[in-house]
């Protein structure tokens, strides 16, 4: 039981360590499979919008979240970095201990715009502290900068996976824990709570829509995408059942959501792929679900090598779905849209 927890804490922690990367390298595709080189671990992904650029978070020992310019393929170290100037925002984050930019390592992210333009990044942090770490995003520059402005402590024993901004303020994120993992909800003034209903085994990545009514939650132990009612009584959800575990969940272009993800023989041979590097039997999947009707279409199918070790999350670029991965992979796939 123990190694199962602490081979399960990898979706959560990295397993792994690799050297940062500051740019793209030359990448040879795989047949029609084109790639992105550079990032380590890029666990998430979120396009900031309006712009060329993705952020990626690399998540290992000493991590990093890195900016990729979708233009070129070539990427950066985006934070943590020396020049880096926190400017803490202790109206809304005053229970945060303050910036610390030791033993990060990034998981989870979520992007939003203001009402006034600005950009707003959350990221799921392990490492020094377990918390959600907020970042205002300079587009004012050649190239955007982060400014450090607050962190989320976690509860006492809930590890965080995935973060998702509210509507109307405040944040959500999946605490993935098996058998019994859940949803909480942070505002400011109020702290966190249990959403009513979410709980399942290993939630995993999280969504929300556009008027805060519904979540949209990976369920990695049961494959499947739920879809989870907010501020409704009586509760509802639903689900739709997928042919993988599903690691994070992003809107597409179109209004529908990609559910990413991996799948094995078993879920002790995603672990061992994770833990041990064995994954010749594991593939990674994407999969498109209409978040109306829960209609869903696999789109991805790609085995486990070298080049793209294990599938979490997907985002539609362009004509192209680009998708990341962890165990110590340095780039992020390129699949084109049929």
């Amino acid at each position: 039981m123990r190694l199962r927890l602490l081979l399960l804490s990898c979706f959560t922690l990295s397993c792994l360590m690799t050297a940062p990367s500051t740019a793209a390298a030359a990448c040879e595709a795989d047949g029609a499979v084109q790639f992105v080189c550079g990032p380590v671990s890029p666990e998430d992904l979120a396009i900031v919008p309006e712009s060329p650029w993705l952020i990626a978070s690399g998540m290992e020992d000493d991590g990093y979240l890195y900016l990729v310019d979708t233009r070129d393929y070539s990427s950066a170290v985006l934070y943590p970095l020396p020049s880096a100037q926190p400017r803490h925002d202790t109206v809304s984050y005053g229970d945060c201990p303050g910036p610390n930019m030791s033993a990060f390592r990034p998981h989870g992210i979520n992007l939003t715009t203001g009402a006034d333009g600005a950009h707003r990044l959350y990221v799921v942090r392990h490492g020094a502290r377990e918390s959600i770490e907020v970042f205002d995003i300079d587009m004012t520059g050649a190239t955007p900068s982060l400014t450090w402005i607050g962190c989320v402590l976690a509860p006492e024993a809930v590890v965080f996976n995935s973060v998702v901004a509210l509507p109307e303020g405040g944040i959500a994120a999946t605490h993935f824990q098996m058998p019994d993992g859940s949803v909480r909800e942070w505002h400011s003034g109020r702290g966190w709570s249990q959403v009513p209903g979410s709980e399942t085994a290993g939630p995993n990545g999280i969504e929300v829509s556009t008027d805060g009514r519904w979540f949209y939650i990976g369920g990695w132990a049961n494959r499947s995408l739920i879809r989870l009612s907010r501020g409704q009584t009586p509760v509802q959800v639903d689900t739709v059942n997928v042919s993988h575990h599903i690691d994070n969940v992003r809107w597409a272009a179109d209004g529908s959501l990609l559910a990413a993800g991996h799948v094995g023989p078993t879920p002790d041979s995603v672990f061992a792929c994770l833990g041990q590097g064995q994954c010749d039997e594991v593939t990674s999947r994407v999969t498109r679900v209409n978040p109306d009707t829960l209609g869903a279409q696999q789109i991805v199918d790609y085995p486990s090598n070298e080049l793209l070790i294990l599938g979490t999350v997907a985002i539609q670029v362009g004509s192209e779905i680009w998708v990341g991965g962890i165990a110590g992979g340095d780039r992020i796939a390129r699949f084109a849209i049929e």
